[in-house]
């Protein structure tokens, strides 16, 4: 604990009277960006297997909330010690089954939703504190993962994929219609069907369509390399994506 300690040092003397300029006038809703661009950063490395990198970043995250802890504390409201005890003791009540040896009579996943309810009590939802701000794909993702939880789900992969087919040519009648609003909630209704289709599979669909994101800019940028996309033919285009797909 005490390269902690010496953290928590730092980031008061910092925010100190003596202190950085720049650190002194920030404030809590100017973290809402740096702290996505670090979960990002943290991201990447992972995906990259880079440890090095991964430790970096693990860092600055560490470092950021230092920061907000505290400005918060500054403020009266609490301080690091106040979260990290806070962390510790939700997490020590949400593993009786190591920590008091019980026997949890239920599947792991299903005994951790009990035990949010009771400390939620009334106000508790299976859908509740899901931030609106994630990523829309991820959160269709959680979102359909809690109501399948509960059994509120399709029985088997196949009616899946039928309800695949059904919100396409739902979205083909609504682009006929040329009912922009419509055709905006077709879309969506698809992307959320195959947001489940991901689910049966156990495929993250974050994950999946940012490595297909990746895998389009490695190979489009193949094509830049190999001719002026300004004036190239959309058949030498083609060409040279399907040399960039088995360059892998």
């Amino acid at each position: 604990m005490e390269a902690f300690d010496r953290l928590v040092s730092l980031m008061e003397t910092l925010r100190g009277d003596e202190g950085c300029p720049w650190d002194r006038k920030q404030k809590i809703q100017a973290f809402k960006t740096f702290m996505l661009e670090e979960v990002y950063e943290i991201i990447e490395a992972i995906e990259k297997e880079d440890l090095s990198e991964l430790k970096e970043e693990l860092g600055d995250l560490l470092f950021h909330i230092v920061f907000i802890a505290q400005i918060c504390k500054e403020r009266g409201a609490f301080d690091i010690q106040d979260i990290i005890e806070n962390v510790y003791t939700k997490m020590y009540r949400r593993h009786p089954h190591v920590f008091q040896k019980e026997d949890l009579g239920a599947p792991i996943e299903e005994k951790w939703e009990e035990l949010k309810r009771k400390e939620k009590e009334a106000n508790y939802s299976l859908l509740s504190h899901i931030p609106p701000s994630m990523p829309a794909l991820l959160r269709a993702y959680v979102i359909t993962k809690r109501a399948a939880k509960v059994g509120f789900d399709w029985p088997k992969i196949e009616d899946v994929y039928e309800k695949m087919e059904e919100e396409t040519v739902e979205l083909r009648n609504a682009q006929a219609t040329g009912d922009q609003e419509r055709m905006r909630e077709e879309v969506g209704d698809l992307l959320f069907t195959v947001v489940n289709i991901a689910r049966f599979l156990s495929v993250d669909p974050e994950d999946a369509l940012r490595a297909t994101s990746d895998k389009f800019i490695r190979r489009f940028t193949y094509i830049e390399e190999n001719t002026d996309t300004r004036s190239a033919t959309l058949e030498t285009m083609d060409r040279l994506w399907n040399e960039a797909k088995n360059k892998k």
